[in-house]
């Protein structure tokens, strides 16, 4: 089973957040997922991200592959050390 982590669009039209989900390559966008590892609302002046690092390294560890977008994300809130 491959796994990504990746956004899930929440919220009403033109006011979306999202939460950071490890879900299988598999399933839809907004479908079914493993766990909820976080959330980053884009809406709000600066962008809030939160993000569990703890699960996030141990997803990575195991092999799952995250999004460009979240990529950025987790390097911005730590769970990625930058080169």
């Amino acid at each position: 089973m491959s796994v990504k982590i990746r956004l899930k669009r929440m919220g009403m039209k033109k006011k979306p957040f999202y939460r950071v989900v490890v879900a299988d390559i598999r399933s839809p966008r907004d479908g079914r997922f493993i766990e909820e590892i976080g959330y980053y609302d884009p809406m709000t002046k600066p962008a809030e991200i939160k993000v569990d690092n703890e699960r996030a390294k141990y997803w990575l560890g195991v092999g799952a592959q995250p999004t460009d977008t979240v990529r950025i994300l987790l390097k911005k809130s730590g769970a990625i050390e930058e080169k």
